[in-house]
């Protein structure tokens, strides 16, 4: 198995820098979701231009909704069809239409 490219202390920093702003970024976004001041279909849309939104996983999405926890999240995405490891831009029409439908019933 290959190793890694060996970094410069300058690029781990500026790496370390980068993956902390977006752990922050996330957790911002997923905080927005639990205080309903953005809304699922929000997310989605802005899924397909922002990176970070991006490549949040549906789960965590989910589990960040009002009223879903870790056990709803999963039996939604398991009738939508949606594995656990999918993230918000690989998700396809039929089953953004499926996780909203859902939502707004609950």
């Amino acid at each position: 198995m290959p190793q890694p490219p060996a970094l410069t202390a300058e690029q781990r920093q500026a790496a370390l820098d980068k993956a902390a702003k977006v752990r922050r970024e996330r957790a911002e976004v997923k905080e927005k979701l639990k205080m309903g001041t953005i809304s699922l279909a929000d997310l989605l849309a802005r899924a397909d231009s922002d990176e970070t939104v991006g490549k949040m996983k549906v789960l965590s999405v989910l589990e960040s909704l009002p009223g879903l926890g870790k056990v709803k999240a999963r039996r939604l995405m398991e009738a939508a069809g949606i594995s656990e490891t999918r993230r918000l831009q690989g998700l396809g029409a039929n089953q953004r239409k499926a996780l909203l439908d859902a939502t707004s019933k609950s």
